[in-house]
């Protein structure tokens, strides 16, 4: 089978962490991606902790299989080379504050001159308009600012990155797939604007219909689905190991009130409130009385949606489940050897993604692509 973006030409300008996740994928599904670098050191990423012998094993996950050409647009020959890839190109990424593509003489109007069905995606903060479209900002600001960090448990950080991944990288690839669509059918660009706190935001959709449908109010530790109830809620081992329980549907929550012999308990797993609270209490002692390890045996013969929280680097190999489905792969990468990386989880019939490609070298593909020699999977 083709690669789905067989033929597919990416510019990315973007450094760090969203827009090169976004790329990653759209490489992973056969695009062509070129990462456009600034001379004067490149991607960021690229000398961020901890290194993996002469590279950074940040940049090394996220840069897999793409090629490098560096540029400084702040020079008029290199905005006029880059340019001339535009015309090439079917689309752009960048995660410059609003307003530096214009500034830098490559905003939409001026690729569109180029290239009429030219896609920019533009991944920023808090948008292309409005008082803090330039206003500065990380992963943690922008969780906070669209609701989430206050959401969770007072005073704790999320431990992953969920606005630049899940609300900038996510639904970039959403939007360049769709803006692919339609050019594929019209030949019309388009200039997709995103917004990672708007992204981050869309994650609150079930709580925030329930709180306007004048359903539970919105409390760090009462809804639903955050830890308001005994049946949907995070216990720990006697070692302190967290052990999930989402036993949400009646089936399911009676399946583990008998597996632990507490058939009082059946009507109770969505008490709220006080209630509610006395049913975490009792089960909160009895989850204590077992190390994680009694427990992933004990309720390894339930099913009764009950699991037990694996270690986070080595998921990957010691559940039985992830260690099936091939999420990392050993890539052979001058100057830091046999590496081994985490890859995007797509499964399409037919269709392997070629992991195995290295990063590139800091404008380690200048020729080739200036020339218009083409890359990507076919």
């Amino acid at each position: 089978m083709r690669a789905p973006l067989h033929g597919i030409t990416v510019l990315d300008l973007s450094r760090l962490l969203p827009g090169p996740y976004a790329t990653q994928v759209l490489g992973d599904l056969g695009g062509d991606v070129i990462k456009v670098e600034d001379p004067r050191g490149g991607d960021y990423l690229r000398w961020m902790p901890p290194m993996a012998g002469a590279h950074s094993a940040m940049f090394l996950a996220l840069n897999r299989g793409k090629r490098s050409v560096a540029l400084d647009l702040k020079v008029p020959a290199d905005v006029e080379a880059f340019k001339v890839l535009v015309a090439r190109a079917h689309v752009v990424v960048e995660s410059f504050r609003p307003g530096v593509m214009d500034k830098l003489g490559v905003g939409f109007h001026a690729l569109r001159a180029v290239n009429p069905s030219i896609i920019l995606c533009s991944i920023s903060g808090y948008g292309q308009d409005g008082p803090d479209a330039p206003r500065a900002g990380h992963d943690l600001n922008y969780v906070a600012r669209a609701g989430l960090l206050a959401y969770g448990t007072p005073g704790s950080q999320p431990a992953i990155q969920v606005a630049d991944i899940g609300g900038g990288s996510l639904w970039a690839v959403v939007q360049i797939l769709a803006a692919l669509r339609r050019q594929e059918q019209t030949g019309e660009g388009a200039w997709l604007d995103v917004s990672m706190t708007d992204g981050a935001w869309s994650f609150l959709t079930m709580s925030l219909a329930c709180a306007t449908a004048g359903g539970q109010p919105l409390t760090p530790a009462g809804d639903t689905l955050n830890g308001g109830i005994p049946c949907y809620r995070v216990y720990l081992s006697s070692d302190g190991v967290p052990v999930s329980v989402g036993a949400l549907e009646p089936k399911f929550w009676e399946a583990f009130c008998s597996a632990i012999g507490r058939g009082d308990l059946v009507d109770k797993g969505l008490d709220h409130g006080e209630a509610g609270a006395r049913v975490v209490a009792e089960l909160e002692t009895m989850f204590r009385g077992r190390t994680a390890e009694q427990w992933r045996a004990f309720f390894d013969a339930q099913d009764c949606c009950v699991e037990v929280a694996q270690p986070t680097a080595t998921a990957h190999r010691t559940d039985r489940t992830l260690s099936r489905r091939g999420l990392t792969v050993r890539v052979e990468q001058p100057g830091s050897g046999t590496v081994e990386l985490p890859v995007t989880p797509l499964k399409i019939s037919g269709y392997q993604p070629d992991y195995a490609r290295p990063a590139p070298a800091l404008d380690g593909d200048r020729v080739q692509v200036l020339a218009g020699d083409k890359g990507g999977t076919s």
